[in-house]
């Protein structure tokens, strides 16, 4: 079948599928600018314990942790609307366009964290400027998942999409790992001293610099099949009214699927260096360590995990999470809140980790199969980042309140709560792997 294309108006030509090697390209060229938009995006999490005293002076170590935890959770807020305005956007002008949009806004986010001076210096100025960059880099991550996600899965094919859209995971996991590995090597090469001074500016200007460099890059990527098949017959525009109307129960869908597995993706790997530390009694740098390592080993647990889901189906993976998770997060951190063993805390985080995976390889396509192409960025983005903005962006915030509330046990029940609710989910849905709304290949 023929279709005109958008670039060439009046001139009738076929838009056939990209090759294996023309895939290979694109996903690489966007899972780089995933991994440094997430750089960017947990820098603020990973030197939080450094940085919280000069936004947040005189108050003790909990109370400094709870405001820089409550900032971190405002960045959420805004992610919403990065993925309405920004959905819509993708949908409309092209995921390559979507993705360059979303790195800029990244960029400029880092670099004002970067320059901010202290509470000492300029005041109430301090934590409001500090606000305001959490919401440059909440607009542009709101975007960037749904832009990531749908471009990903419209890339890879039929067959192996669940291996190659896991690579968002692995690269969203590796700007997490990669923040922290910044942070072993400043506490390897400053003191103590010089990175609660100063040296914790570093990484925010390393990321907006790589964000520069994504940029370029992004210029240059190749659009979707998908899109383009979309754009050429005339399907609808993207908009939230045409998403509530013609298609609710996918938009719940992906609220309620979302819901436990970003609570407790949120909970064994952004707030588990706190917890450590704050609960286990590890040091910083230990607690840093284990986070390390175990984010490392479920980086690489993710595309056996997508590849996996190509054979026996997205719906058993995600059964399995939820199972798991309502069986064994209570026990997890009940057991981490009491050991001092870094071994025995390591392994008790990769077991949370390992039952996560059941969500984090697959989510983003299974999100995106729910999807026709003319509103699939806007379908996947938005209801995933309200999902975010109430339980993921939050995660922290509640637990800190929990534990100065002297009933941090509560937290372990919220989280199990939360994953027993989407199970009920992933329980009822059909299997997106064999009824996939990415129809092009």
């Amino acid at each position: 079948m023929s279709t005109v294309s958008p670039s060439s108006p009046g001139i009738s030509r076929p838009l056939s599928p990209p090759d294996r090697r023309q895939r290979l390209k694109a996903i690489v060229a966007g899972s780089t600018g995933n991994l440094v938009e997430w750089y960017d995006w947990y820098a603020y999490s990973a030197f939080t314990l450094y940085f919280a005293p000069h936004f947040f002076p005189d108050e003790d170590r909990t109370a400094q942790l709870l405001s820089a935890a409550a900032i971190f959770a405002v960045g959420f807020l805004m992610r919403p609307v990065g993925a309405w305005l920004m959905g819509i956007y993708a949908d409309r002008q092209g995921r390559k366009s979507g993705l360059t949009l979303s790195v800029a806004l990244m960029c400029a986010g880092s670099l004002l964290i970067a320059v901010t001076p202290s509470y000492q210096s300029i005041g109430i100025g301090a934590p409001l400027l500090l606000v305001l960059a959490r919401l440059m880099q909440g607009l542009s991550i709101g975007g960037e998942y749904g832009a990531s996600a749908t471009y990903l899965s419209e890339m890879a094919g039929r067959e192996r999409r669940g291996f190659y859209s896991s690579f968002q995971y692995v690269t969203l996991i590796a700007g997490q790992l990669v923040a922290i590995c910044v942070l072993l090597l400043l506490q390897a090469v400053l003191t103590e001293a010089q990175l609660d001074a100063w040296g914790w500016r570093i990484p925010f200007v390393i990321g907006g610099a790589l964000a520069i460099l994504v940029f370029r890059l992004r210029r240059g990527m190749a659009e979707t099949h998908s899109f383009e098949k979309a754009r050429a017959q005339g399907a609808p525009q993207s908009g939230f009214l045409e998403l509530i109307r013609r298609h609710p129960r996918e938009t719940l869908t992906v609220m309620l699927l979302t819901a436990g597995g970003t609570i407790a993706f949120y909970a064994y790997s952004i707030y588990m260096q706190k917890f450590l530390v704050n609960t286990s009694g590890l040091s910083r740098e230990t607690a840093s360590e284990i986070n390390a390592v175990t984010l490392f080993l479920f980086m690489l647990l993710q595309p056996l995990a997508g590849a996996l889901s190509d054979r026996v189906g997205r719906k058993p993976l995600m059964v399995g999470f939820g199972v798991l998770g309502v069986l064994c997060t209570y026990p997890i951190f009940s057991a981490l809140a009491t050991t001092r063993d870094p071994l025995l805390a390591g392994v008790l985080v990769m077991a949370g980790l390992v039952i996560v995976t059941g969500y984090t390889s697959i989510n983003a396509v299974v999100k995106a199969e729910l999807f026709p192409a003319h509103i699939r960025a806007l379908g996947v983005a938005l209801p995933y980042a309200l999902a975010n903005t109430l339980f993921g962006g939050t995660a922290e915030f509640v637990a800190l309140w929990f534990k100065q509330a002297g009933i941090e046990q509560a937290f372990y029940i919220y989280v199990s709560v939360m994953i027993a609710i989407s199970l009920v989910v992933y329980a009822r849905m059909r299997d997106t792997r064999q009824y996939s709304m990415i129809l092009e290949d």
